[in-house]
């Protein structure tokens, strides 16, 4: 079964210059169940619908299951998607072994960026660089599906 193990951080120095890549993302949400979420997200060129389940104990495991759409497909699911949007540029930033997806909010978010680190495992040993600030997994205010409202 799918689970996404991921830890969540704010940002609190610079890192572009270490980014190997940077993507626009638009997200919208079809549901923000505290038990489930669907998400439908268009970056770039590619387009996906995303079912998450409850995070368990700590916020860092959750089932999630995630499918290609064409882009076509998700514009016009746009259309059922819940009220509000997120707009937000995802960086990817090499950290020893690791990469890290640094995404700096856009719109009603602007000012906010959040670093996210999928990892194998929920004790895996990963680098901390100087420029990741307060690790905020598990809060429910950093969640994505809570920062459309």
């Amino acid at each position: 079964m799918p689970v996404e193990i991921e830890r969540k951080f704010l940002v609190k120095g610079e890192f572009r210059h270490l980014a190997v890549g940077a993507t626009g993302i638009f997200q919208a949400y079809l549901s923000v169940d505290p038990g489930r979420t669907v998400r439908l997200r268009i970056a770039g060129d590619q387009a996906f619908i995303t079912i998450k389940g409850m995070a368990g104990e700590g916020g860092v495991s959750r089932k999630e299951w995630e499918l290609p759409l064409s882009v076509e497909e998700a514009e016009m699911m746009k259309e059922i998607c819940l009220p509000g949007k997120i707009e937000k540029t995802r960086y990817l930033v090499p950290s020893g072994r690791h990469c890290f997806e640094v995404d700096v909010f856009h719109g009603n978010n602007e000012g906010l960026i959040i670093a996210e680190l999928e990892l194998e495992a929920e004790d895996e040993y990963f680098e901390k660089p100087g420029w990741l600030g307060e690790e905020v997994t598990g809060r429910p205010e950093y969640y994505n599906s809570n920062l459309v409202k």
